[in-house]
């Protein structure tokens, strides 16, 4: 076996490892952080459940850090509550960066971790099955139900030959979004396998494994080798260190060769992560805003290798150098290094440990200038600027570009300062502190702890069976990967409403459509046309709940991105796609729709729906590959209805 496969099959409790059956497998792990938790506590209080019944659950706050006003910090204070009656950690605000976090404190070789995050799938760098979902199969997770997905095709990549000299890992995970873009990695799980894995530590595989979201990807898994047990020895973990590797001669479902020592600098260009090209293609571009941290650079050698290039010198006065800190201990690290020091002294803003700018939580760059950052994400408007332009790149770039005000190459910079790659000396054992992770409480003290809840915390909404017939306006014609970001925005002005689903659902389809939810309130039922890859990016629930909660009952789209297209069926909105492509365009905005028998067409798996367009007299085949399980939960409204119903009116 490949290790994905042994993976899945060391978690499977039904169904068969054939590429596209339904499997459910057993969790041992789940994260949530505060952007997408307060839901999944109020869907575990729907489930009826008392205590959790996973291995471990984590709730971080990394996310909503900003406390311009009541709203985070009340969100906060009821996440902890949650955590301590439902026996979760709890992760304070400033400890840290969910994945990195977790890496550091929890995460354990061969175990399957799911979180309410897409970029939960950074944990496959110690060897785990790591898998980003919508919050309510987190809340079934953690109830004790298995998760149930389509089994992906295991996409083996191997490495080999070493990395040049001013380029990492972020270049590799660059280099196969610019061969394949944001859908190539979709239905499938990733396996990096190969000797040039050796020159690859945990972090840097961590990198890599991160942006697998980015492809579209289920997972990335790499083996737990000498690279993880060192991970753990640092971390004073390491009894949890298991071997695990593919079996010699192991085949994949498809196959990919990278040979490392041909890389060169990238840098995805807005405003796709797939947008890639070479540094040097694009070097002088300017930049007024330079930004280092992330999930998707969270290493200390990350930091520490941009301190290394500016120390001594001063970042362009044309840049807003921005640090920020993945989790507490790292920045310890960082400082005791010395690092802190030579940042601030070139320039650096300093940030608390967490998300910011990652989400468009601060951070938000002018409009017209270009802001370069280690992240994952460049969206349009994730950042929180409407008109943004947003480019990712290596901590490498991103340094010598700060320091010379525009895109630079930092071979070219190394040359032009005559200077060598610098020669980290990393701490060998790291700066452990869980003094912000509070444990959970025993099971007799968690029943006397009462839920806080702040006036910004709506309940969850009571959603309706679908009907047998659907009739309505496509209120929303979208294009192709169209990201959750578009469908239920981040940033500051949105993101304190994430526990408040009335009020956020103003900010629906706004990035793509200003005029949507006043629209769906006058239009009631209704129906979104979309291009392929619909739904991409964040896991983020709302952004299923919200449109539910406007009208939205059926969305046909050429293809779906994974994490979405569950979402959606998780609360009863109906995820169809066209048979014939071309479809998509002979129908417009504004166009209605009729849907009939809807109830004798979800009988089957992969039926055909027939669309009728009354505006154009015209008809049009969609299929649906919606399993048994999620058929049952889109006809009763969602899994909680249906769930419901099941049990005689309680969860």
């Amino acid at each position: 076996m490949s290790v994905a496969r042994r993976l899945v099959d060391g978690h499977l409790v039904e169904g068969r490892m054939e590429v596209g059956e339904e499997v459910a497998l057993r969790v041992d792990q789940t994260l949530t952080q505060d952007a997408t938790g307060t839901l999944v506590m109020q869907e575990l209080e729907a489930l009826g459940v008392d205590r959790v019944r996973t291995e471990l659950s984590v709730q971080y706050v990394d996310h909503n850090l900003l406390q311009a006003d009541e709203r985070n910090a009340e969100d906060h204070a009821f996440l902890r509550s949650a955590a301590r009656r439902f026996g979760l950690w709890y992760s304070k605000p400033g400890n840290g960066v969910s994945h990195p976090t977790h890496m550091q404190r929890f995460g354990v070789p061969g175990r399957l971790l799911i979180g309410s995050d897409s970029h939960t799938c950074a944990a496959g760098s110690l060897g785990m099955l790591a898998i980003g979902t919508g919050g309510l199969d987190v809340a079934l997770a953690m109830a004790g139900e298995p998760l149930h997905l389509r089994m992906p095709r295991i996409w083996g990549i191997r490495l080999h030959g070493e990395l040049p000299d001013w380029v990492s890992a972020k270049d590799i995970i660059l280099e196969l979004l610019r061969r394949h873009g944001v859908k190539g990695g979709v239905g499938r799980i990733i396996e990096y396998h190969g000797p040039g894995l050796a020159g690859l530590s945990a972090m840097d595989r961590h990198v890599i494994a991160n942006m697998g979201a980015e492809l579209g990807a289920t997972a990335s898994v790499f083996p737990s080798d000498d690279a993880v047990r060192d991970f753990l020895r640092a971390e004073g973990r390491e009894n949890d260190f298991v071997p695990l590797s593919a079996d010699p001669g192991c085949r994949y479902d498809l196959t990919e060769d990278i040979d490392l020592s041909e890389l060169e600098p990238l840098v995805a260009k807005p405003a796709s992560p797939g947008n890639v090209v070479p540094v040097r293609e694009a070097a002088g571009t300017p930049v007024g805003q330079v930004v280092i941290g992330s999930s998707a650079n969270p290493g200390l050698r990350d930091f520490a290798v941009a301190a290394a290039m500016v120390k001594g010198r001063q970042t362009s006065g044309d840049v807003s150098f921005d640090v920020n800190p993945t989790s507490r201990e790292i920045l310890q690290d960082l400082t005791h290094m010395g690092g802190t020091f030579d940042l601030i002294a070139a320039g650096a803003r300093i940030h608390q440990a967490g998300c910011l700018g990652c989400i468009g939580m601060g951070q938000a760059p002018a409009v017209g200038q270009n802001s370069l950052r280690t992240f994952p994400r460049n969206f349009p408007g994730r950042s929180g600027t409407a008109d943004d332009s947003v480019w990712l790149c290596s901590p490498e770039t991103a340094a010598a570009s700060a320091l010379v005000g525009h895109l630079t190459d930092p071979r070219a910079w190394a040359l032009r300062e005559d200077v060598d790659v610098p020669h980290l000396e990393l701490p060998e054992h790291a700066s452990v502190n869980s003094g912000m992770l509070e444990p959970p409480l025993s099971p007799d003290e968690a029943r006397e702890v009462g839920l806080v809840r702040g006036a910004n915390i709506s309940a969850l909404p009571e959603l309706d069976a679908l009907p047998d017939e659907l009739d309505g306006p496509v209120l929303l014609k979208a294009g192709d990967d169209v990201s959750t970001d578009e469908i239920s925005p981040a940033g500051a002005k949105a993101l304190p409403y994430r526990s408040n689903l009335p009020k956020l659902a103003d900010f629906t389809f706004t990035r793509i459509d200003p005029d949507y939810p006043e629209r769906a309130r006058q239009s009631g039922p209704h129906m979104v046309v979309a291009g392929d890859n619909y739904g991409q990016g964040s896991s983020r629930e709302h952004a299923a709940i919200t449109p539910r909660l406007l009208g939205l009952r059926v969305v046909i789209a050429k293809s779906y991105a994974r994490i979405h297209w569950q979402n959606l069926a998780n609360f009863g909105v109906l995820p169809l796609e066209f048979s014939d492509p071309e479809d998509y365009d002979r129908i417009e905005q504004g166009d209605a729709l009729e849907l009939v028998g809807l109830r004798a067409a979800l009988d089957g798996e992969d039926a055909e729906v027939v669309v009728r367009n009354s505006t154009k007299d015209e008809t049009y085949q969609a299929t649906h590959r919606l399993s048994t399980r999620q058929r049952e939960a889109v006809l009763a409204g969602g899994v909680i209805p249906a769930l419901a119903a099941r049990q005689g009116g309680a969860p």
